[in-house]
């Protein structure tokens, strides 16, 4: 915008001084010319009394002398009387203008080399005409008009420069207000809640900043009513876990029994981190820094000791493989668990007793790979499986452990793709980038290829 007030004012501008300085350069011309005419005539009517009153050639000579420089001037008198024509001065026009002067009777210019001549008509005591040639070199015809188209010229470029000067000056006031606006927006979409705009500058832009404030607020205000609602819907599941998990204490021992007690605990956790999350005051926006994070191997471990013993009770072939070395992510743990929970809950939960899974890591470079596939028969259309946790679920499904899943790799510049797995079934694939640049594909093997997007996930 800036720029563009700028470049509109240098037009214009411009546009003004050419509309006034050439014509106002042609009246200068034309002053000059008629400035050194003038003078011409003046000289010329100075001898003009003297041929009236002799045609004597000394005493004419003196006239034209004491008049003006005899190179300058000549005078042409013709024969009369049986006396010769008389040639004062140095003659510069030609015989047929002078005869035109002589018989039209009137002044008149004609051109000659370097300059003009002024042809004056005197008449004589004897009744012939007499011309005064009167010569004006072009320097003088052009004298001080330089000087002035000069004068003009800078004139002109002075307004040009002014004119940047104040249209960068009301461009500022008009941009800074739009910047800051601009800023303010972006800040709001990284999450500072708190960032505002200053109400000042043109009224439009004002009156933008006060909406926008307007707006910021009650996003802040609709996100605390949301996080309050989170919260006291959470808290409302605390009577009936607190009843599962004094009926726990009733099932006495046995693999099955300490499972479920372990999965009340777990659920128990996992509430009340959901409500201390949702009433934080302000939300997370800060990415995780050096030596935060969790060894993706010791978590996948730990939830497949967990997952294993339903796996046993099931007949399901259980394979872990990548994770007997540290391979460290920056996930915090309890979301990598979460996301790996929501997987492994999909597997049991979609798929039928006695059928086969396995998870997999694989430490890249710049990235970790978990992959999580099973030999079920997946599902026709996987699209609609991973966009189904932004919207409202289905088939007895909501699609948030896909959702939650996405979101914990796209938190590190990852992603999530689905495929079809060497086992036959779905494979869901985990992308988590170490250094935050984009993802580069790679399959299950570890080379890098695209996977086959025909396989479908709960």
């Amino acid at each position: 915008m800036r720029w563009a007030l700028v470049k509109v004012c240098v037009a214009v501008t411009t546009m003004v001084v050419v509309a006034f300085a050439v014509p106002l350069g042609l009246v200068i011309k034309e002053m000059a010319r008629d400035r050194a005419f003038s003078n011409a005539e003046r000289q010329a009517a100075a001898i003009a009394p003297a041929l009236s009153i002799t045609t004597d050639r000394d005493e004419l000579e003196r006239v034209v002398a004491s008049a003006g420089s005899d190179t300058q001037m000549a005078v042409h008198i013709p024969a009369a009387d049986g006396k010769a024509a008389v040639e004062i001065g140095e003659r510069r026009a030609v015989g047929k203008d002078v005869a035109m002067t002589r018989r039209l009777g009137r002044a008149s210019t004609a051109e000659v080399p370097g300059g003009s001549v002024l042809l004056q008509p005197v008449a004589l005591s004897s009744g012939e005409i007499a011309v005064i040639e009167v010569y004006v070199p072009e320097a003088e015809v052009s004298n001080g008009v330089g000087t002035a188209w000069a004068v003009l010229a800078g004139v002109g470029a002075a307004l040009v420069v002014g004119s940047v000067a104040v249209a960068d000056r009301l461009g500022v006031r008009m941009v800074q207000p739009a910047q800051r606006l601009a800023d303010s927006a972006h800040e709001l979409g990284e999450g500072k809640l708190g960032s505002r705009v200053p109400e000042e500058g043109p009224t439009e832009l004002r009156q933008a900043a006060v909406a926008f404030n307007s707006m910021a607020d009650q996003v802040v205000q609709l996100l605390a009513n949301e996080r309050e609602l989170a919260a006291d819907l959470s808290h409302r599941l605390r009577t009936p876990l607190t009843v599962l998990r004094l009926n726990t204490a009733s099932l006495g021992d046995g693999p099955a029994a300490e499972q479920t007690r372990a999965a009340v605990e777990q659920l128990e956790r996992e509430v009340d981190t959901i409500i201390r999350t949702a009433r934080e005051a302000k939300p997370q926006t800060a990415a995780i820094g050096a030596g935060a994070g969790c060894d993706a191997s010791e978590v996948v471990r730990e939830r497949m000791d967990f997952w294993s013993a339903l796996a046993e009770d099931e007949g399901r072939k259980v394979r872990v493989a990548g994770v007997d070395r540290p391979c460290r992510i920056p996930v915090a743990r309890a979301d990598l668990a979460a996301a790996l929970d929501a997987l492994l809950g999909n597997v049991f939960r979609h798929t039928p007793e006695g059928t086969a899974f396995a998870v997999d890591v694989h430490n890249a470079e710049d990235a970790v790979i978990v992959l999580v596939s099973d030999a079920g028969a997946g599902i026709v259309d996987p699209e609609a499986a991973m966009a189904r946790g932004r919207g409202s679920g289905n088939d007895g499904s909501t699609g948030l452990g896909l959702d939650i899943v996405r979101r914990l790799a796209e938190s590190t510049g990852g992603d999530v793709r689905i495929g079809s797995s060497v086992l036959g079934g779905t494979e869901v694939r985990i992308w988590i980038q170490l250094d935050g640049r984009a993802p580069v594909r790679t399959g299950h093997r570890g080379t890098v290829r695209r996977r086959r997007r025909n396989a479908g996930v709960r």
